[in-house]
């Protein structure tokens, strides 16, 4: 009896690796399509971008590493920490911020959202974001809700002092308030900047003040075209992912099935000639089950 409950214990195991292939958990965070950190998972436009060391979860691009804090699969959206950004509690300056900057192949599939506002702080006055533009149309603004007016009531510019206010002197704003859109990228070297903030607003209503505002990057996925290509592989039991293709085109959309990869879906294909066995795990799993009641059966007779 031991045996069988082994047996059956194992065939569980197993179908349930069969069914999540490629979905993977690193802390608390659950790790799905269009992610994946296995070599094949997910969607490949989101290759080489996530990677799990010692129970966290890092977010790579050309700018630097950066933590997940949370992935939201129902929004879309996927929010980072970079150590070295300011918030209300601290502010950090020398440049040293990542800031955000995504490698060009990659700007189809992620950008920082909408109502994610970047605080720049201390630029220099020939920094590009003041060229241009008359000094009193600068492209600092207010965005949902949050401003630098605001954010430069923290406690925590006492400590670099700069209380004062926004404005020192005759030239450029301490901070300036800008949408990751008007600048394309937050790149501390290229804006001549010496710091930077980011802060998003999830709520409908404006909140109290900048002690409580989301600090962090908010960035906003999306897939290009159409996904109907996983959501067929999905409905025929298979696993989203993707590999090289034969005939040196490059990375291609495959569907992971039980014992083998389709181009298309878990139905529409016959498994390669040499697989052991065109019968499904989870079926083989039912014939075991059936097989070990029938002998269960007939231990009882006897």
């Amino acid at each position: 009896m031991k045996i069988q409950i082994l047996i059956l214990s194992s065939l569980t195991l197993f179908e349930l690796r069969v069914v999540d292939a490629c979905r993977s958990y690193c802390g608390n965070i659950t790790v799905d399509y269009p992610f994946g950190i296995r070599n094949g998972c997910g969607h490949p436009g989101y290759r080489d971008l996530l990677f799990c060391m010692n129970d966290v979860l890092m977010f790579h691009i050309s700018s630097g590493s950066y933590r997940v804090l949370d992935i939201d699969y129902a929004y879309q959206s996927i929010t980072l920490h970079d150590p070295h950004m300011s918030t209300c509690e601290t502010i950090v300056l020398g440049g040293k911020g990542n800031g955000f900057e995504a490698e060009d192949w990659r700007a189809p599939y992620f950008n920082p959202t909408s109502d994610n506002v970047f605080m720049l702080i201390g630029c220099s006055p020939k920094s590009p974001i003041f060229q241009g533009f008359p000094e009193k149309k600068v492209p600092c603004r207010n965005i949902s809700g949050m401003s630098c007016e605001e954010y430069m009531s923290c406690p925590a510019w006492d400590m670099v002092g700069y209380r004062q206010g926004i404005h020192s002197g005759s030239g450029p704003p301490m901070c300036c308030a800008v949408g990751f859109e008007s600048v394309k990228a937050i790149n501390l070297s290229k804006l001549e900047c010496e710091g930077y903030s980011s802060a998003y607003n999830l709520a409908p209503l404006k909140l109290r003040g900048p002690s409580d505002w989301a600090y962090g990057i908010r960035v906003k996925y999306e897939l290009q075209g159409s996904d109907a290509f996983c959501r067929a592989c999905v409905a025929t039991s298979g696993t989203c992912g993707y590999d090289e293709s034969a005939d040196g085109g490059g990375l291609r959309h495959v569907c992971m099935c039980d014992n083998h990869n389709s181009t298309t879906n878990c139905d529409s294909d016959i498994p390669p000639a040499g697989a052991s066995s065109s019968v499904r795990p989870k079926t083989i799993g039912s014939l075991i089950l059936y097989f070990i009641a029938m002998n269960i059966g007939l231990q009882r007779r006897q």
